[in-house]
């Protein structure tokens, strides 16, 4: 490998186009040379202001560019199964952003391409894991230091959703996150999902359920509850406490600074998950790359992406029929194990 990594991105939306701008600036040791997306002109304008990089239309001819080492997945989901097979096909290290496939079927696929190569090459991009806050509770659940962990009570608020956001999309594409944070935090696998949902609140779009209550249980016996709720109206929040048997820790509040002035005080919630994961996704960047020049995968696996889709789609079951749901779990590969 050179010393210095290209990478094709496939996807020049809002978070291709977040990628592209942090390898050029904060990630040392990768360019971007090669960029793709189905519109012509949005990812001409992109791979315009990148010194090298060619512009395609079509993800394959992006990932056989000459000078991709890397490929680096942020197109929309129904799109990442052509993708991935396409870039393990030229044995090709990938950062797939989330969710590595919509369904769990799609993930087997790619998880059974994977092993045919005999290694693993794909890195699913759950940021949590690379957050600070995140990364100390879980340095503190691991040492044992409130003891066995119970419940994980979960928040994930947006101020407002997209346009195009339905009322699965609040399980696959938001609370997704917290299934991957809850797996990782506690080192167990999730077994059921419930879904509650009070009266919609008249913020939500038109036929959207917002907000809704998702509860997980866990192999080692946990309950991890998530509200989550995408039209809260005042900013992108993100929370997690764990409470064990001997204490409790909490993440997220936003207190970084606390502003006293005019007889008021307070401080700034984030209205947008770039802000507020900012760093995470730099450190989720270097750690891929880093990972990249020493041939491996750190990070969250397709293994992890597979469970995620899996535990989504017992979650989308369970909301729609207002049941618990089991997570229906095909065996772990020992590639990743």
């Amino acid at each position: 490998m050179t010393s210095t990594l290209g990478i094709a991105v496939i996807g020049t939306g809002r978070m291709g186009a977040d990628h592209v701008r942090r390898i050029g600036r904060t990630v040392g040791g990768a360019r971007v040379v090669a960029v793709a997306d189905p519109d012509g002109d949005r990812v001409k304008e992109v791979a315009a202001g990148l010194e090298g990089a060619s512009a395609h239309t079509d993800p394959a001819a992006a990932i056989a560019a000459p000078g991709v080492g890397a490929v680096l997945i942020a197109s929309p989901g129904p799109a990442h199964e052509e993708a991935l097979l396409q870039a393990l096909a030229r044995d090709l290290p990938v950062l797939c952003e989330k969710p590595l496939t919509p369904d769990p079927a799609g993930a087997l696929r790619v998880m059974e391409a994977e092993q045919r190569l005999g290694r693993r090459r794909i890195q699913v991009g759950f940021m949590r894991r690379y957050d600070a806050e995140y990364a100390r509770l879980k340095e503190l659940l691991d040492a044992g230091g409130i003891g066995r962990p119970l419940f994980l009570h979960c928040r994930h608020r947006n101020a407002s959703s997209p346009s195009f956001f339905t009322s699965d999309m609040l399980i696959s594409d938001s609370v997704v996150h917290e299934v991957d944070a809850a797996r990782w935090l506690l080192g167990q696998e999730v077994t059921a999902v419930s879904v509650l949902s009070p009266r919609a609140s008249s913020a939500a779009p038109e036929g959207v359920q917002d907000p809704q209550l998702v509860l997980l249980e866990t192999a080692g016996g946990a309950v991890v509850d998530v509200e989550v709720f995408v039209n809260c109206g005042f900013g992108y929040q993100v929370q997690c406490e764990a409470v064990g048997e001997h204490g409790s820790a909490r993440i997220g509040d936003g207190q970084a600074m606390v502003v006293q002035s005019a007889g008021r005080w307070g401080g700034e919630i984030p209205q947008d998950f770039t802000v507020r994961f900012a760093d995470a996704y730099d450190r989720q960047l270097r750690g891929w790359v880093a990972a990249v020049a020493r041939g491996r995968v750190e990070g969250p696996d397709a293994w992890d992406g597979y469970a995620a889709a899996a535990v989504s789609a017992a979650g989308l079951t369970a909301r729609r029929t207002g049941r618990r749901t089991p997570v229906d779990m095909a065996e772990r590969p020992p590639l990743y194990r």
